[in-house]
């Protein structure tokens, strides 16, 4: 089954009861941010108490990342070396600009597996896309280890890199949002997008995640619980749009059945790009329990 990354929550790890509290609200991932969030005197008593917690808390079906530090920082490698013994499986690496620093952290994630006897492979890597050479660079971070399942955008850190301001329209961010997500989907992995900080902002807020949708990302990072639900709104396939999948298919296997390349559906011919959207459709679904079997989202 498809494994739905609509919505990443960061958590900051230095907050109990926040760290708690995150998979009641059931976004698909959780991000423990051991990074921006945490001041440099308590990057080791964060790191602690996110070892802790990922032993103590039950997390249901959301899949759970940690934000470490950059590796050439004094804190990152520590991140990853106390985190990988503790069960964390998923690391986001940020201020990615070269495949070179995705390679540097699969190395540390190979040599943890095998120090800790665990599946090769198994660890797994979001590098997070946040400076104009990292834009750049993305198609080539994107395919640049089998460990990557996806990348994501940073509009903060990019906009500072490119000396400019965000804006509420977003126009200084299209291109490098819209280079992001082919280079991911290219590599056939998840692409991501940017917060929005503007909580208050609920209309330009639904504006933005609906935009993101069309340029083809798989989900958003969120900063708030309340976004939550907006976004699995906008990502998530309407009731008609399920139906309509649905009965694409059926006619694919009835035409196969009946030894027949023609597929009609509402009097229209239907091809295999069509096909494969349809199958989409329904794999989101089955990912987020709208199809018989499950309960909704």
């Amino acid at each position: 089954m498809k494994q739905l990354r609509r919505t990443m929550l960061f958590v900051p790890a230095d907050h109990p009861g926040m760290m708690f509290e995150a998979p009641v609200f059931q976004p698909d991932c959780i991000i423990f941010d051991l990074e921006d969030a945490i001041s440099l005197k308590e990057k080791d008593s964060a790191r602690n108490l996110l070892v802790e917690a990922l032993k103590a808390i039950d997390f249901g079906n959301c899949e759970v990342f940690a934000r470490i530090n950059p590796l050439y920082t004094p804190f990152g490698e520590k991140d990853v070396r106390r985190l990988v013994p503790a069960g964390l499986q998923n690391f986001r690496l940020p201020m990615t600009e070269s495949p070179e620093d995705i390679l540097r952290l699969d190395q540390l994630l190979t040599a943890l597996e095998k120090e800790h006897e665990l599946p090769r492979g198994e660890l797994k890597i979001l590098g997070a896309i946040e400076t104009a050479k990292g834009v750049i660079n993305a198609p080539a971070i994107a395919t640049a280890s089998p460990r990557l399942i996806g990348i994501s955008f940073g509009a903060e850190d990019f906009t500072r890199s490119m000396t400019t301001e965000r804006s509420q329209t977003g126009e200084e961010l299209f291109w490098a949002r819209s280079h992001v997500v082919l280079a991911a989907r290219a590599a056939g992995i998840d692409a991501i997008d940017t917060v929005f900080t503007a909580l208050g902002d609920e209309e330009g807020f639904d504006r933005e995640v609906s935009m993101a949708k069309q340029l083809g990302f798989s989900g958003k990072s969120v900063i708030h619980p309340s976004q939550i639900k907006t976004v699995h709104r906008i990502f998530t396939p309407a009731n008609d749009e399920i139906i309509h999948a649905q009965r694409i298919i059926n006619a694919m296997h009835a035409a196969e059945a009946n030894g027949s390349g023609v597929i009609v559906v509402d009097g229209k011919m239907v091809d295999s790009p069509v096909v494969l959207k349809a199958q989409r459709v329904l794999d989101l679904a089955k990912g987020a329990n709208l199809l018989p079997g499950g309960g909704e989202a």
